[in-house]
């Protein structure tokens, strides 16, 4: 019987031939990651008393999920960071205003195909659409990942899911991923990891398989990957300089699930509070006011995101009384959009422009929500209080198209396209 994808990347990072599933087996990551969790991170590392990291250049820190610092104390965990950057010699640490730690890595140079990224971030799946292993850790994991550079894996399952024909004009990625998050459950893929493969993804952008891979972790799933191809390595080139071997499933590999899906006649979709796999057509929610509109993360703060609401909201103004936030996920992205005319266009439609970071996705600062107020936002996720407020507060996730096209509107409304 023949090799999944994950069997054969933990084969090559833990020196171990012919891994089984179910078996345990301790694996070498490329490269670890965190963000503001790390001054947490780090007084777990000091009481474990070693001398030093197994690696200072495969330790990867950005601040993004409380930037700026909204009082002290988060002003303080920065501070933290900062020594421990010093005292340790981390190579890849990435200060306020750099972005979000799954856009900068990969931005970086920093995610090898066929290897494994740990991170102490649940959406450290992020980067399996370049081939890798990203798998979530705790935080005392990434404490011990700090000083011996290896930890425990049980071979997961796999789920194949391919995924085939030509969407419609006003369905994209973030869609497709809501409608399988819907079908599949919210625990449907629990420590379960999935190769995403069929003629759609291959036409995929790499934005658009970040955020396949990014929601992933919104149905239990373990890790989830893309096959490398022409798209990966055009994103790579000039980024990652080194060699790297893809590595692809065998044929006969053996899943624990095969799942196919047409998105030929998929519309555009929107999970419901208070659950992401609370899925239905948007225009089943058609009608619903919206009090502010939300377009980032990092799973839809991209370059392409950003430009596809422009594109809808050019020469035109969101509706008056409601607001509309704008995070591009990186520096990098925001220079881009720049240069673009992107972030003008925004502007004038009524958009407000704030740091590359996380915002108010996790409820932490940069717009939460007032007590009875509702939310269309293009993030991953949408449990009771997840912007900021738990009083009567409401959180709807969509694709951009469809948050900047419902900014117009001020409520619910389906994106027809060009």
């Amino acid at each position: 019987m023949g090799k999944t994808l994950i069997q054969k990347i933990i084969e090559k990072n833990s020196g171990k031939r012919d891994v089984k599933t179910g078996e345990i087996v301790f694996v070498k990551p490329s490269i670890v990651l965190s963000h503001d969790n790390s001054a947490d991170i780090s007084k777990t590392f000091e009481k474990m008393g070693p001398k030093k990291v197994f690696d200072p250049s495969k330790i990867f820190i950005a601040l993004d999920h409380e930037v700026p610092p909204p009082d002290s104390k988060k002003a303080l965990n920065h501070s933290i960071i900062r020594e421990f950057v010093k005292k340790y010699g981390i190579v890849n640490f990435f200060d306020c205003g750099e972005g979000i730690c799954h856009q900068v890595l990969p931005e970086k140079g920093l995610v090898e195909p066929s290897t494994v990224v740990f991170g102490s971030d649940s959406h450290t799946t992020t980067h399996g659409a370049f081939g890798a292993a990203g798998i979530p850790v705790g935080r005392t994991e990434t404490a011990s990942l700090w000083a011996l550079g290896e930890t425990w894996l049980k071979v997961p399952e796999s789920f194949k899911i391919i995924i085939n024909g030509e969407a419609p004009k006003n369905v994209f990625p973030k869609d497709v991923i809501l409608y399988i998050i819907g079908k599949i459950g919210a625990d449907g893929a629990t420590y379960i990891s999935v190769e995403f493969t069929g003629d759609y993804v291959n036409r995929m952008s790499i934005g658009g398989r970040m955020t396949f891979c990014n929601l992933s972790a919104e149905m239990g799933a373990k890790n989830a990957i893309i096959p490398v191809d022409d798209v990966t390595r055009s994103f790579l080139r000039g980024r990652f300089n080194k060699e790297y071997e893809p590595l692809y499933a065998d044929k006969d590999a053996e899943y624990a699930k095969v799942i196919e899906i047409d998105v030929s006649k998929l519309t555009p979709q929107v999970s419901k509070p208070h659950k992401v796999d609370n899925v239905s057509p948007a225009s089943e929610a058609r009608g619903t006011k919206i009090d502010l509109f939300f377009l980032g993360t990092c799973t839809n703060g991209r370059t392409e995101d950003l430009e596809i609401a422009a594109k809808i909201l050019k020469g035109k103004k969101i509706k008056a009384g409601t607001r509309l936030l704008v995070y591009p996920a990186s520096k990098e992205v925001l220079l881009e959009c720049l240069d673009k005319g992107i972030i003008k266009t925004l502007v004038e439609a009524g958009g407000e422009i704030n740091t590359p970071a996380c915002g108010p996705c996790l409820g932490a600062y940069g717009g939460v929500l007032a007590p009875n107020e509702k939310a269309l936002s293009t993030a991953n996720r949408n449990f009771k209080g997840r912007m900021g407020c738990s009083e009567n507060t409401e959180v709807y996730l969509a694709s951009p198209a469809t948050v900047a096209f419902s900014a117009l509107h001020g409520e619910i409304t389906e994106y027809q396209g060009d």
